[in-house]
């Protein structure tokens, strides 16, 4: 690892990435098992993320304590900055170290409920992970789970522990996916503050919103839109 010096900051937990809570090491402990090699555990975290925390769009919540992995967990579902926030506990609380990286996006692939409450395909700071892996930070994009995959015939993203691992561009019937936009680069912590305000400047009805979605709605609108 002497390739990047010092990698303490991705390795030691904080109040939001709280790689030391007894919920993120229980849930690590449970997915890596018996594997040794880092580059094992990174992919056997980076499933565990994918598909055991369902990805909601629509139950949000910006209060400090909803973005602590711990809280997270919790729940068991939370959207892309969540799921991000996770693996990244996950990871430290295993000895990989890790980090978050933002970009905007425009999502071609989404409903129609989310695109009236957002007024825009373009996805502010959207959240994924980096594992420092052969000398190396390698992403990996633990958003959507296999069931949302198929719900919307787009082609699940895997990580095999080596590559990166980010949004096809197109779907499994090559209509237009994710397109990356803008990047704001690598993060040791939650930039807590900076998300707020910028969901505040970008979406500003979604606060407006009651939050009394049923779980599971983003994946039956799906179904209905993409038959």
């Amino acid at each position: 690892m002497s390739g990047e010096g010092d990698l303490s900051a991705y390795l030691r937990p904080t109040w939001f990435i709280d790689s030391d809570s007894p919920e993120v090491r229980e849930f690590s402990r449970n997915a890596v098992g018996s594997a040794a090699t880092p580059e094992e555990k990174a992919k056997l975290l980076f499933y565990a993320v994918r598909d055991g925390i369902n990805y909601d769009p629509y139950r949000i919540e910006f209060t400090p304590e909803a973005f602590r992995a711990s809280t997270i967990l919790k729940k068991g579902f939370g959207y892309c900055v969540a799921k991000a926030i996770v693996l990244t506990a996950a990871s430290r609380a295993v000895g990989v170290p890790s980090r978050l990286r933002f970009a905007d996006v425009r999502n071609h692939l989404t409903t129609e409920r989310l695109r009236r409450l957002m007024k825009t395909d373009l996805f502010i700071f959207h959240g994924y992970s980096e594992f420092y892996l052969h000398n190396r930070w390698v992403k990996a994009t633990p958003t959507f789970n296999l069931s949302l995959c198929e719900r919307f015939k787009v082609k699940p993203l895997d990580f095999d522990g080596v590559n990166d691992a980010v949004f096809h561009p197109f779907d499994a019937e090559g209509r237009r996916h994710m397109e990356y936009v803008h990047d704001h680069g690598s993060f040791a912590d939650v930039p807590y503050e900076r998300i707020v305000e910028m969901f505040r400047l970008h979406y500003g009805a979604y606060f407006e919103v009651k939050k009394e979605t049923e779980a599971g709605a983003f994946e039956r609108e799906a179904v209905l839109e993409r038959p």
